[in-house]
C-alpha cells in the first residue's frame, strides 16, 4: 500500500542519532597452547644456559671373581643456550583522541595497548614454534631465539632432500635451521615412526601440536594399537575438548594450532620445554615529544629446550 500524500518519513528526516553499538566485536584468535603450556622460569643473562646429560648404552656387564675394577668413562655434561628475543610493540595515539566521544571503548589507547598485547602474545608463539636459529645480536643486529625447528635432530621424519640441523662442537645446538625437504601426505605410519624413535631414545612425549590441515589428517588414523578418542573437561579451562591417541609408545594429546608451519608435525614431551623471562611483559609510557600520547608493550624471554631427544618432529608435509 502506498503512502499517504505529503508523509513525513526517517527519509525525509534530519537529525536523526546515529544507531552504533557500544560493542567491538572480534574474531581474531589469540590462542597460544604452546607459549601457554610452557612452564616459566627466568633468566639473568641475554644468553641463557642449561646442562643436559644422558646415560651410555647398556651392556651386559658380566665380571671375573676377584678381578680388578676399571673404571667407567664418565662423560661430561653438554651446555647449551639460547638468545633472549625482544618482542616489541607501540601505539601512538593523538591527544585530541581523548577528548571525542568514542563508542565501544572510553580511551583509545587503553584499548589499542590490550590489542597490542594480544597481537604480541601471537607473536611470541610464532617464534617459539618456527624454524629460526639463535641470533647472537649486535648495536645493529637483533637478538633472536632459537625456535623447535632448530633445536629437533635426534628423532625426525623428513622429505627428500631434508635435513636436521647440525649439532657439534662448531655448531651449537640451536645455531642452525632445519633444510626443508620435499614435501609429502603426513599419515600415520610417519607418526609413529616418530613415535617410536623418541621411545627409543628415553622420551616420553605428551602432546602433538600440529596445523588444522594435519589435524584432520590425524583424525583419521586407525588401528588395533592405535587408538583415539575425544576427551571432555569438566571444568572452564582453556582447553575443553582434545584428542588423545594412544600408541604402544605413549599416549599423546593433540593439540590444533594456528602458529606452526603446516609442514611441520611437533611430538613433544611438553615438561622438556620452558620459556626463560628476562623481562616480564610491560606496558610503559614513552617520553612525549608533540600532541600525541606513545606507550610500548615489551616482553623480552627465549626457549629452552631441556634435552631434546625427548620430543621429535615429522617435517616436509604438504599442506592442502
Amino acid at each position: 500500500m502506498a503512502q499517504p500524500t505529503n508523509t513525513f518519513d526517517t527519509y525525509d528526516s534530519v537529525g536523526i542519532r546515529e544507531d552504533l553499538s557500544d560493542i567491538i566485536y572480534s574474531v581474531t584468535p589469540d590462542d597460544t597452547p604452546f607459549y601457554t603450556a610452557c612452564k616459566k622460569t627466568k633468566a639473568t643473562n641475554t644468553l641463557h644456559e642449561w646442562q643436559t646429560d644422558s646415560l651410555r648404552n647398556s651392556a651386559v656387564n658380566a665380571h671375573v671373581e676377584g678381578g680388578d675394577t676399571t673404571a667407567d668413562v664418565v662423560s661430561p655434561t653438554v651446555r647449551l643456550g639460547n638468545y633472549t628475543q625482544i618482542f616489541k610493540n607501540a601505539v601512538t595515539i593523538a591527544d585530541t583522541e581523548d577528548g571525542v566521544l568514542k563508542a565501544g571503548r572510553k580511551q583509545e589507547m587503553a584499548y589499542q595497548m590490550l590489542k597490542e598485547a594480544r597481537q604480541q602474545k601471537l607473536d611470541i608463539e610464532k617464534a617459539l614454534f618456527e624454524n629460526q636459529a639463535r641470533v647472537s645480536g649486535s648495536a645493529t643486529v637483533a637478538r633472536k631465539l632459537a625456535g623447535l625447528g632448530a633445536w629437533l635432530a635426534t628423532n625426525s621424519s623428513k622429505g627428500t632432500g631434508g635435513a636436521d640441523p647440525v649439532q657439534n662442537a662448531s655448531n651449537p645446538a640451536g645455531s642452525t635451521t632445519r633444510t626443508d625437504g620435499t614435501q609429502r601426505v603426513f599419515d600415520q605410519a610417519k607418526f609413529d615412526a616418530v613415535m617410536e624413535s623418541i621411545w627409543t631414545n628415553g622420551g616420553d612425549p605428551d602432546r602433538v601440536y600440529l596445523s588444522p590441515f594435519q589435524m584432520n589428517k590425524a583424525l583419521g588414523f586407525t588401528g588395533n594399537n592405535n587408538q583415539r578418542s575425544t576427551v571432555q573437561a569438566g571444568d572452564a579451562k582453556v582447553v575443553k575438548s582434545l584428542d588423545v591417541y594412544v600408541t604402544p609408545w605413549g599416549t599423546v594429546e593433540f593439540m590444533p594450532s594456528r602458529e606452526n608451519r603446516s609442514r611441520d608435525v611437533y611430538i613433544l614431551q611438553n615438561d622438556m620445554f620452558c620459556t626463560a623471562i628476562l623481562r616480564p611483559t610491560k606496558s610503559v609510557a614513552l617520553a612525549k615529544t608533540g600532541d600525541s600520547t606513545k606507550r610500548q608493550i615489551l616482553t623480552e624471554l627465549t626457549l629452552v629446550s631441556k634435552n631434546e631427544a625427548a620430543s621429535g618432529i615429522v617435517a616436509d608435509l604438504t599442506a592442502s
